[in-house]
């Protein structure tokens, strides 16, 4: 598709040419660190994880414990562990946990807030509108769903009535998506939206404030922009997360 064709069907024109700002960088305080297991294999393109046999499944202790035990699995572990996760309410209700997609060498990582109805039901990230947009989004910059591109939520089972996720939902989610980042090692992490990126920087913010300057998680490039579903809500907005995505892209290419 022409990319004139994409940012129109953003709702973005005319294109313009963004100057370049100045960059505020933020770093959140150290965290510990995850331990890392070196991968062999070939990058799994989609790690979504349908159909697991009861001897895949690692036994997860609680606490600190689990949160080890997390720290030490693998690919085939990892979305095993959250196909079977009862660490929280949200299992209650789900069809399916939704793992992650993508490639799992990317530079780029996306990171949205948890799924919704749709992707409950086919157990991938943004499948629905909103993904559609999200697509859209990265063929504006010359990226591709699966192609250098990882994309994995903040809680791996969708809330009731596409609610925020609560604190503690998050938390119990936290070691899954810290070892996806681990495993991934992407150059830059993009947030999407304000549940998404309080998770990855550890404090409260507005989108608002955060938008076009460059954070941190732990030692990897945090850009914050608007949620896909939001843009479908509030269309003006989608030329500021145009700006976010530019501003991305100068982060990557200094890298």
């Amino acid at each position: 598709m022409d990319k004139s064709r994409v940012l129109a069907e953003m709702g973005i024109k005319p294109v313009w040419r963004l100057r370049q700002p100045e960059v505020s960088v933020t770093r959140p305080e150290a965290s510990e660190t995850i331990a890392a297991n070196t991968l062999a294999e070939k990058p799994v393109v989609a790690a979504v994880v349908r159909e697991v046999r009861e001897a895949d499944i690692p036994v997860v202790p609680v606490g600190d414990a689990r949160r080890s035990a997390i720290a030490a699995m693998d690919w085939q572990g990892l979305a095993s562990s959250v196909a079977e996760c009862r660490a929280c309410g949200l299992c209650e209700r789900r069809k399916q946990a939704v793992f992650g997609v993508g490639d799992t060498q990317a530079d780029w990582m996306f990171v949205g807030e948890g799924p919704g109805a749709e992707e409950d039901a086919r157990g991938e990230p943004f499948v629905g509108q909103a993904g559609k947009l999200l697509d859209a989004m990265l063929e504006a910059v010359s990226l591709k769903r699966g192609e250098n591109v990882y994309i994995a939520n903040a809680v791996k089972c969708r809330p009731p009535g596409n609610r925020t996720p609560e604190a503690a939902e998050i938390a119990a989610c936290r070691p899954y998506l810290e070892r996806q980042i681990e495993l991934v090692k992407p150059k830059l992490l993009v947030a999407l939206g304000r549940p998404a990126a309080q998770t990855l920087l550890g404090q409260e913010l507005s989108i608002s404030a955060s938008r076009r300057k460059l954070h941190h998680y732990r030692d990897i490039p945090v850009v914050v922009t608007y949620h896909p579903a939001y843009l479908l809500r509030t269309l003006p907005d989608k030329a500021k997360a145009w700006e976010d995505l530019c501003f991305a892209v100068d982060q990557i290419a200094s890298r």
